[in-house]
């Protein structure tokens, strides 16, 4: 088993940042476009921004936060899409609960509550990837 690395799990939540930030912003973008802020509309919204923001992380973190020089890349992305489709099942999972089950709640509006919902999704999902990261996808170089 891999020794925890301060600076490799440093460089894992840079990333992570800016991939919250393509996430948000592309969920956003999709919510205020199609006037969908929940049912079954956001599993598709929340997907394809899900999804833009995992190109960008498996990116980056292949080539700064893990540093794989690995010659498998198909094996090691086969790795990560079986990581990151479980991020993904993780955080579309609690976007779609918050905003549909529980719907609005506390005075929040709409548009609050699932930017709210998916702070939840993206903190639960990010555990999860990291763990699969390290562990799973690029445990040569963890």
């Amino acid at each position: 088993m891999a020794n925890f690395d301060f600076r490799q799990f440093l460089r894992f939540g840079i990333v992570g940042t800016i991939g919250v930030f393509v996430d948000f912003g592309i969920l956003n973008l999709l919510s205020f476009l199609t006037g969908i802020f929940a049912g079954f509309g956001v599993i598709l919204i929340n997907s394809i921004s899900f999804l833009a923001a995992v190109v960008n992380n498996y990116l980056l973190n292949k080539y700064w936060t893990f540093k794989s020089d690995s010659s498998d890349h198909a094996k090691e992305f086969s790795r990560a899409l079986t990581v990151y489709v479980g991020g993904l099942i993780i955080n579309t999972g609690i976007v779609y609960y918050f905003t549909t089950v529980v719907g609005p709640s506390f005075g929040f509006g709409p548009v609050i509550w699932i930017n709210l919902a998916k702070a939840i999704g993206v903190g639960i999902a990010m555990v999860w990837n990291f763990i699969g990261m390290k562990f799973f996808v690029f445990a040569a170089k963890a």
